[in-house]
């Protein structure tokens, strides 16, 4: 049941039982509408607001003076996703949401729009379609709402961020999307860092702890903005927890980066084209996983192989595949962020005539896959020294 009718039901309750023990000529009196939210907090959370989808730190509004029920914001709204809690640190709580969600925040005001109040599904949410300056009242009397469009983003003050460590994340890197254990960035001085190392065709962002994404993170003002062989399209940068703007590498390759934490700036150098050394891959386990594979894109269901007697560098598996897509892991990283055993280029295809290219990839990105196109039985082996995969049919 959601609050608001919770409310009703419970005032319903309690006055039914207030008059029972009153004279019994009194009538029974029946309040309508919503009773107030009482609360002395009230917060916003999403990629829309200051501080993206921290739980923990959410966006405080402030009680009015007027009436300490409504309250008000004034502030830089992101375009994003948002939603209102009277209380930090439970995704469990109830939370304020529009009548229907998706909802749209812009330019155009709202007067005086009622929203409801409840825990779990459905998850309404605003949605903030024009990034800007806005003033919103949010009225828990009468569960109502109201937003104001002020003006344009203010440009971001740029403050020196002090830092320990920065890190840099995504798919383009070697380590992938692993918050617990990102691509460090050497500390040059107390507010430039340097990266010198591969980065492929994919994501990127960056951090000053690990371990965490409720995060302020380094990232470009655009989403999608472009690194190449020429360096960054837009040589400035930003510094918090939302909207989630990445970086994008368009050419791989060996990059030097340089990150100005003082006048929030990067800079980067192409070194050279990457070298793909196939030296042997050292591991005593091999799994198989995908859609085309009997246990699916589970990690833990993935598809064990079993290693050569003879030859610690070949794994084999024999079994049914289906129409889908598999990759290799060699261990059951249930984030997906480890390197795969890949197919060279996307989308090589495994059927009745065997694997049409043999030759694979050790990486994180890009999430290229073998494609199964005939169910079947199937022998595939993997030789781990010199990179190749075999498939025999056996149907």
């Amino acid at each position: 049941m959601k609050l608001k009718n919770m409310f009703s039901a419970l005032a319903g309750v309690a006055l039914t039982m207030t008059l029972a023990g009153c004279d019994g000529e009194k009538e029974l009196v029946i309040i309508e509408g919503n009773l107030p939210i009482k609360t002395t907090t009230l917060y916003m959370v999403g990629d829309a607001t200051p501080n993206g989808w921290s739980i923990d730190s959410p966006t405080p509004l402030t009680p009015t003076e007027a009436d300490p029920l409504v309250f008000t914001w004034e502030g830089s709204l992101n375009t994003g996703e948002m939603k209102l809690c009277l209380t930090t640190g439970s995704w469990d709580a109830g939370f304020i949401r529009p009548t229907a969600n998706g909802t749209e925040i812009n330019s155009t005001p709202i007067v005086n729009a009622p929203f409801q109040m409840h825990a779990g599904d459905p998850d309404e949410k605003w949605k903030v379609t024009e990034a800007g300056v806005y003033q919103l009242t949010f009225n828990l009397r009468e569960w109502t709402m109201s937003t104001a469009f002020l003006r344009g983003q203010d440009a971001p003050e740029i403050e020196p961020i002090v830092a320990d460590a920065l890190y840099i994340i995504g798919d383009a890197t070697v380590n992938g999307w692993n918050i617990d254990a990102p691509v460090e960035v050497e500390k040059k001085s107390d507010f430039i860092y340097e990266y010198t190392g591969p980065l492929t065709p994919g994501e990127f962002k960056a951090c000053t702890v690990s371990g965490s994404w409720d995060v302020p993170f380094i990232r470009p003002a655009s989403n999608g903005e472009k690194l190449s062989k020429d360096g960054f399209e837009n040589p400035g940068f930003v510094y918090s927890a939302s909207p989630d703007n990445k970086w994008v590498v368009a050419d791989a390759g060996v990059y030097h980066l340089t990150f100005d934490l003082e006048n929030w700036t990067v800079k980067a150098d192409f070194i050279e084209e990457i070298v793909n050394e196939k030296n042997p891959i050292e591991t005593a386990t091999l799994f198989m996983i995908g859609d085309a594979t009997p246990g699916g894109w589970s990690m833990d269901d993935a598809s064990e192989m079993t290693v050569s007697s003879s030859n610690r560098y070949i794994f084999t598996w024999e079994g049914e595949l289906v129409n889908g897509s598999m990759k290799a892991c060699t261990e059951r990283d249930g984030t997906f962020s480890c390197p795969f055993i890949r197919p060279s280029q996307a989308g090589v295809e495994i059927n009745s005539n065997g694997v049409a290219a043999s030759d694979f990839v050790y990486t994180t990105n890009p999430d290229d896959q073998w494609r199964i196109t005939e169910s079947g039985r199937y022998r595939i082996t993997f030789d781990l020294e010199n990179w190749t995969i075999a498939v025999t049919p056996l149907d």
